[in-house]
C-alpha cells in the first residue's frame, strides 16, 4: 500500500511563500509521475502540477512562473514551492501518485488578501 503525506500548509499573506512536502512510503517512487492538486472551497479539484521521473514538469496555467514542483528520490519525496501566493491559490493541496492512484489527505493553504 502507499501512503502519502503533505506537510508544509499555513496561513499567509498575499506575496508570501511556502514550500509543500509530500512524503511516499510503502511502494516505488521513483518511477511514478507525481502531482500536486487542489481544491477551493465550492470547487473542483484541479490538476496543480506535475513531475515525472524523468524531472519533466507541468504547470496550470494559473501557476507558472509562481510554483516550482520537484522530487528528491532518496528522501521520497515531492515538493511544491509556491511563491507570490494569491487570495485564489487558497485551497487544500493534495499529493497525488500515478499509476498507484493514491491521495494523501491534503494540506490546507490559505492565503489572506
Amino acid at each position: 500500500q502507499v501512503q502519502l503525506v503533505e506537510s508544509g500548509g499555513g496561513l499567509v499573506q498575499a506575496g508570501g511563500s511556502l514550500r509543500l512536502s509530500c512524503a511516499a512510503s510503502g511502494r516505488i517512487f521513483s518511477i511514478n509521475t507525481m502531482a500536486w492538486y487542489r481544491q477551493a472551497p465550492g470547487k473542483e479539484r484541479e490538476l496543480v502540477a506535475t513531475i515525472t521521473s524523468t524531472y519533466s514538469t507541468n504547470y496550470a496555467d494559473s501557476v507558472k512562473g509562481r510554483f516550482t514542483i520537484s522530487r528528491d528520490t532518496a528522501k521520497r519525496t515531492v515538493y511544491l514551492k509556491m511563491n507570490t501566493l494569491k487570495p485564489e491559490d487558497t485551497g487544500i493541496y493534495f499529493c497525488f501518485m500515478y499509476g498507484i492512484n493514491s491521495w494523501g489527505q491534503g494540506t490546507q493553504v490559505t492565503v489572506s488578501s
